[in-house]
């Protein structure tokens, strides 16, 4: 059976559609219960996770016309920009390109993610110039005083994602953990949302095209093609949206052993036009293939399902304070990628608004502050069954799940219109 999305969105309008979150409809098939195109016509989809390929485009004043004809070198809190594509001579106003990997010359730390988040939450951000003629100067500004700030996606939101486990004999500094990568397969890391993801639902782009509408960290925006590396077996998209209306709890900066990451989160709402994509949008974790790849060499040495992942899994740390052993060296504070574990008054706190729920601080901690079952990946390598357990998760599963909720809520509202794409990305 097919419709369209005009059809959908007609139901929609009439509040007779049936809109569920890609979370609702995997419950519903675990149950054992048959789900046909004439159950639900829409389903919401998000992922929230490390995303590298990340850049902001900003223009905005940062002195009077006439002070200065260039800039040649800017810092944003430290951040390096790239200055242009339009000179702007003489006028006082930038024109910048900051990428989302970029490394603050100033916090070792610190780098473009926690910078775009700083700048959602309406913080001051110092700009520091150095023009043509060798002048430098600073001043402050905040994101509401920028008139253009988009962020831009080259490579988000992939299909399927993949675990890591370090093969080799040494520890490895890498991008896919937060600390140093323990040798001889001692635990793996993993990105993805799974069943939740939006191109999961949706792999053969029959929905998600040129010009579909989407909520990148919140705000609405539009996927602008395929991404970087993307293919019909592993696609990823491209995408753009307003920084002035981004939420600041889905973005962030996120520590590596490789320096800074940024994250970004995605919600998409696929309209279940027919069979085919009713096919995706059954498919549960335990159906999603997980690779495994070797983070020394780079190479595939397994599969896995994201049931591994998520199913039985704690998608939240559970925190209990009155455990802590008062060790020397606090191992969740010290390693925490969001730095989100700090003392205060001799006590342990987790910001839950900063945490990313990675679980990181449940495999370090010698006491029971920090408790969370990650899961196990369960996969066989040269012919023997090897269980790994996950030490790490770059995938924020529960906040995904809570902004396709809102996602849900705003389409049944009609504050989020869904809207047919301009052309196919693989025809």
């Amino acid at each position: 059976m097919e419709r369209s999305v005009a059809d959908i969105r007609e139901k929609i309008e009439k509040k007779e559609a049936v809109v569920m979150t890609a979370q609702e409809v995997s419950e519903l098939v675990d149950r054992g219960e048959n789900i046909s195109t004439m159950d639900v016509d829409v389903v919401t989809t998000a992922t929230r996770a490390i995303m590298s390929g990340t850049y902001a485009l900003l223009s905005f004043p940062v002195n009077s016309p006439l002070c200065f004809k260039r800039a040649s070198k800017v810092l944003l809190n430290g951040v390096p920009a790239h200055v242009g594509p339009c000179p702007n001579e003489s006028l006082g106003v930038l024109d910048l390109i900051v990428f989302g990997t970029a490394h603050s010359t100033l916090e070792h730390n610190y780098g473009a993610g926690h910078l775009f988040r700083e700048m959602a939450e309406g913080k001051n951000i110092e700009v520091s110039v150095v023009t043509d003629e060798n002048v430098s100067f600073k001043s402050e500004i905040k994101l509401e005083d920028m008139p253009y700030a988009k962020l831009y996606a080259t490579r988000h939101a992939f299909k399927n994602y993949a675990a890591f486990v370090n093969c080799s004999s040494k520890p490895v500094n890498t991008i896919f953990h937060a600390t140093q990568f323990s040798p001889d397969m001692n635990g793996a890391t993993l990105s993805g949302c799974g069943e939740i993801n939006p191109v999961q639902n949706d792999p053969k782009m029959e929905t998600i095209g040129i010009g579909t509408r989407m909520l990148m960290n919140g705000a609405e925006g539009f996927v602008i093609g395929e991404g970087t590396r993307s293919s019909p077996g592993k696609p990823n998209l491209t995408g753009v949206a307003d920084m002035h209306g981004m939420d600041p709890a889905l973005m962030g900066g996120f520590k590596t052993s490789a320096g800074p990451e940024c994250i970004a989160s995605w919600a998409i709402a696929i309209p279940v036009t027919s069979e085919s994509v009713l096919d995706a949008v059954l498919k549960t974790d335990k159906d999603i293939p997980m690779v495994v790849n070797d983070v020394d060499k780079r190479v595939m040495i397994g599969s896995s399902t994201y049931a591994d992942a998520w199913k039985n899994t704690d998608p939240t740390v559970i925190f209990n304070p009155d455990a802590c052993l008062a060790c020397e060296v606090c191992k969740p504070t010290r390693d925490c990628p969001m730095e989100a574990i700090y003392r205060q008054n001799d006590r342990m706190v987790l910001d839950r608004y900063l945490c990313f729920n990675c679980g990181l601080c449940s495999t370090v901690c010698p006491g029971e502050v920090f408790t969370a079952k990650l899961g196990t990946l369960h996969f066989e390598k040269d012919a023997e069954q090897l269980e790994i357990p996950i030490v790490l998760r770059q995938s924020d599963r529960k906040r995904s799940e809570e902004l396709a909720e809102k996602l849900k809520k705003k389409v049944i509202d009609g504050e989020f219109k869904l809207n047919e794409m301009v052309e196919k990305i693989y025809p």
